[in-house]
């Protein structure tokens, strides 16, 4: 095993990668900038870099060339299987990342994965964070996601600039990865909470209530939460525009699942959520928010 060399990570100095850019990852890539990191970046649909193109952005035709270039390569991709293949694939980032360099996955993806890329970086002299995010859209846009790491702390502390550029609540959660385990507690609440303020809308609307005066009521007592705050809204007003996609939510609760039930985990509201959104993805939905959930409730399609 090499010997990881120490490297600044300021903005004076740092070089950042990023590949994904999709409703998170391009705002993700934005505050980096505003944050004053050179950037270089690279996506399967060119087009979606066009607008940090224009900001001051590099562009890459491939992953591997984005690592080599990078002090710092971040991944912010769909599906575990799109993270193998972009970090440990023949002309994937590990193959190219200069030694000492650090590669941050921000994706939502397996533990098991994460401790395997963290392992094959150390192999060559990088060193490796899984570093999830949560708060959607809204908290890529003003840079406010909650982030959990796990991997070296060293090298957390090192990342910790980088980080703070897209983030307000980092906390370090242990060894490679405890970041996706900790997105997998995130993931389970959500799940269940989701379809706690779809049951309660749909409740509030067969019993004639006005759901806008409902929420009023309710979001800053015990029943508040950011799903309730930030979600409800946009179902009341008919908005089902992604700020996180149901099929990245099904990819995630099935994550949760497989290592749950490794664990020997009963998890009963994981599993009716996958359920219901799996239900909801069949209907036609896969593309759409989460808060779209609220549409098998109105349907009378739970059962």
């Amino acid at each position: 095993m090499r010997k990881v060399k120490r490297m600044n990570l300021s903005t004076e100095k740092a070089v950042i990668g990023f590949i994904g850019l999709g409703v998170m990852g391009k705002s993700m890539a934005r505050n980096l900038m505003k944050a004053g990191y050179r950037l270089h970046v690279y996506n399967r649909t060119k087009s979606k870099a066009d607008e940090l193109l224009q900001e001051g952005a590099v562009w890459h035709d491939s992953a591997d060339g984005v690592a080599q270039q990078a002090d710092v390569t971040i991944t912010m991709v769909e599906y575990p299987r799109d993270v193998e293949q972009i970090v440990l694939g023949q002309t994937g980032v590990l193959a190219a990342a200069k030694e000492g360099a650090v590669l941050i996955d921000m994706t939502t993806s397996s533990p098991e994965l994460a401790a395997r890329i963290y392992e094959e970086c150390l192999k060559r002299g990088v060193r490796a964070l899984d570093a999830p995010v949560s708060g959607g859209d809204i908290g890529a846009r003003d840079g406010k996601l909650s982030i959990m790491v796990g991997g070296d702390e060293e090298v957390f502390e090192a990342a910790l600039p980088v980080l703070q550029a897209m983030g307000s609540n980092i906390v370090y959660q242990g060894k490679a990865g405890a970041g996706q385990h900790t997105k997998m507690c995130n993931q389970i609440a959500i799940a269940a909470n989701m379809m706690g303020v779809s049951e309660a809308l749909a409740y509030a609307e067969r019993s004639g209530l006005n759901p806008t005066t409902v929420l009023k009521s309710i979001e800053t007592g015990a029943a508040g939460s950011w799903s309730l705050s930030n979600l409800a809204p946009r179902i009341i007003a008919g908005n089902y525009a992604p700020g996180f996609y149901v099929k990245h939510m099904i990819k995630d609760l099935g994550i949760a699942l497989q290592a749950a039930e490794s664990m020997g985990l009963e998890a009963h509201g994981l599993s009716l959520a996958r359920t219901l959104y799996e239900r909801l993805a069949e209907s036609g939905e896969a593309e759409s928010g989460t808060q779209a959930l609220i549409k098998l409730y109105r349907a009378g399609t739970i059962a």
